[in-house]
């Protein structure tokens, strides 16, 4: 398979194709069943009342509605860029560019945060050891394992994805044991609305709280191109992962609703510990380890996406074409991957990702966005080959759940966010500026082709 033009005429290693429909499944179950269902239970609670499991199945709902409009474009365009490439083929580089940007700024965040975390409270239930040093060490290990290939990282996120799910229904059977010896709080689980919120603004309230942890779906489209026929198994392994996670979520928020009252369930930062500690029998350590592996799991997955993503965007043009490199043997972006690690362990290092965290959701918002009109919009681009195809109306209610949801966004993070927002624009600008003389050559939008294979 050759690798696709840049605007320089430059061709690009394809990456290699090593993913099978279970080993996606499982990509995908990991990275959306992250460290934060650890202490979304409570915040859902917060917003919603002990009905937790009407929010989160309004939020899966929502959720499926950005993830069809993937499956629809990761079958169409099988390419490691991702939502940064759909956008670009649709309305131009800007677009392109706009895209990825927002989405690389909320991975390297996101992989600081869970790096910083790994190396706080949860590693102190065993060790203390200096955060800084912590950080770098665990996220050049990070590192290593994406550089020595896919096959390995999602091999090792398979065991995390088990050891993460095993946890949650540790949970759930002990929430169902509180049930069985008569200590149950039964009454709040079909309570919804708080002091301040009637039933339906609880219900959005706590669905918007709960989307959050949904999100971790998008990474899997920056490796449909190293995924073994991904028109027939990026559907199924996406629907059915995030289908999984909606369930246990649902169960882990009713055993959460039975064996706690809803203002300790609200009030606590550490919910399930609390269910834990209800239960009785169960050591703290023990959980305190699958929270670590939930966090581990959790930067390896969105550090692979960014990696991938960078890589991408090289390989399009939106990048300096040295982020397309690619381990001759291993095939792995290992340009992209030291960069992108670098980054991340500067934001960790900085101490300042709190401040730039909460803005992760509202520019995945903004990716999601663009995600979802890009569908509508390359509709009139056929291909010859088969892929999966939604309704019309999947795409449209896509972006009106965004806008919904986006409306919910505290002022507060808006301003951050703009600021990230804003740069990405003025970068944008300059990159459809590179475009221009090579939109006049190619009659187009100049934005780079996909692949023979991946178009027919």
């Amino acid at each position: 398979m050759t690798s696709p033009d840049t605007p320089a005429g430059r061709e690009t290693p394809p990456l290699k194709k090593a993913l099978t429909t279970p080993l996606l499944f499982l990509f995908i179950l990991g990275d959306v069943l992250g460290a934060g269902v650890y202490v979304l239970v409570g915040e859902v609670a917060a917003e919603s009342g002990g009905a937790v499991w009407v929010p989160m199945l309004v939020a899966l709902a929502l959720a499926l509605l950005t993830a069809a409009s993937y499956a629809e474009l990761a079958t169409k365009y099988p390419s490691a860029g991702g939502a940064a490439h759909y956008t670009g083929r649709a309305f131009g580089p800007f677009a392109g560019f706009f895209t990825g940007f927002c989405m690389l700024s909320a991975g390297l965040v996101a992989v600081a945060g869970l790096a910083r975390a790994f190396g706080g409270d949860y590693l102190a239930a065993f060790v203390t050891l200096p955060t800084t040093g912590v950080t770098v060490v665990f996220l050049g290990a990070l590192a290593l394992l994406n550089l020595r290939g896919i096959s390995e990282s999602v091999r090792a996120n398979a065991v995390a994805t088990v050891v993460e799910a095993g946890g949650l229904l540790l949970i759930v059977g002990l929430g169902a044991w509180i049930a069985l010896r008569g200590d149950g709080h039964y009454a709040e689980l079909t309570r919804l609305g708080t002091e301040g919120n009637g039933a339906a603004a609880a219900v959005l309230g706590g669905a918007v709280v709960a989307y959050y942890s949904f999100v971790g779906f998008e990474s899997s489209a920056n490796l449909a191109e190293e995924t073994h026929d991904p028109r027939r198994s990026y559907p199924r392994a996406l629907f059915a992962a995030l289908g999984t996670a909606g369930v246990m979520y649902v169960l882990v928020g009713l055993a959460a609703g039975i064996a706690l009252p809803t203002a300790e369930l609200a009030g606590s930062s550490g919910p399930l510990l609390e269910v834990v500690d209800a239960a009785g029998g169960v050591p703290h350590r023990l959980f305190s380890a699958i929270a670590l592996v939930a966090v581990a799991n959790g930067a390896l997955l969105t550090g692979i996406m960014a990696s991938r993503l960078a890589y991408g965007m090289a390989r399009d043009g939106l990048l300096p074409a040295g982020l397309a490199r690619v381990l001759p043997r291993r095939r792995t972006p290992w340009a992209a991957i030291a960069v992108t690690t670098v980054l991340s362990m500067l934001l960790a290092l900085t101490g300042d990702v709190t401040t730039l965290s909460s803005t992760l959701v509202l520019l995945l918002l903004v990716v999601f966005t663009g995600v979802n009109s890009a569908v509508l919009a390359l509709r009139k681009d056929r291909v010859t080959a088969d892929h999966f195809r939604v309704p019309r109306v999947v795409p449209v209610l896509g972006v009106v759940s965004c806008v919904v949801l986006a409306t919910q966004v505290e002022a507060d993070v808006w301003l951050r966010g703009l600021l990230v927002i804003g740069a990405g624009a003025l970068l944008g600008g300059l990159a459809a500026r590179r475009f221009a003389p090579h939109r006049h050559d190619r009659g187009g939008h100049g934005y780079a082709e996909a692949p023979e294979k991946e178009r027919g």
